[in-house]
């Protein structure tokens, strides 16, 4: 899938990269693994980026620019696992709501991808403050072209965790 056009080269490395942006938390795991073997991947450093409640990324516009909240790396342990602490992400015109991903491995990208939820479960965050504050609509999936190019794939399992979720995903990735 597409990159996007919100991706910044400069992600820290950190498990929580939610620098106390209000939403509904989500305990994201990834699981790399081999796409070809089913193996697990060590030391794959995985990359997400997305919007806050708000719609807004981190980098971007006038408020955000030099900022860099919902942006982090974490490197996959021995079983290919990396995990962050974030929130639901908010939406922006145009997309359905979603987080990006990329895999990095021995310098090169090995994959890009997005993360995209369950829209029942978007419905029920999005009736919930910080969200329930935005006007407008969010794009279905049905109607991303970026979705219909493979996210029902890339859907999250989420379970509910606490006041939020467990989003979880394996992503099978070229080994080199």
């Amino acid at each position: 899938m597409t990159e996007g056009p919100f991706y910044l080269d400069t992600e820290k490395v950190r498990a929580d990269i939610t620098e106390g942006k209000p939403g509904k938390p989500i305990a994201l795991v990834l699981n790399v693994v081999d796409a070809a073997t089913c193996a697990p991947i060590a030391n794959a450093a995985v990359d997400v980026w997305h919007a806050d409640a708000e719609g807004v990324y981190s980098g971007f516009g006038a408020a955000a620019s030099r900022s860099t909240f919902l942006r982090g790396i974490q490197m996959t342990d021995a079983n290919g696992t990396s995990q962050f602490a974030t929130i639901y992400p908010g939406w922006y015109r145009g997309r359905a709501v979603h987080i990006h991903v990329k895999v990095h491995r021995g310098g090169s990208v090995v994959h890009t991808g997005q993360l995209f939820f369950d829209e029942t479960v978007t419905e029920a965050v999005y009736a919930t403050s910080p969200y329930n504050a935005r006007r407008g609509t969010w794009l279905r999936n049905r109607q991303d072209s970026i979705y219909a190019d493979g996210g029902a794939q890339s859907l999250l399992a989420l379970t509910p965790d606490g006041n939020g979720y467990r989003g979880a995903l394996t992503l099978g990735v070229r080994a080199s």
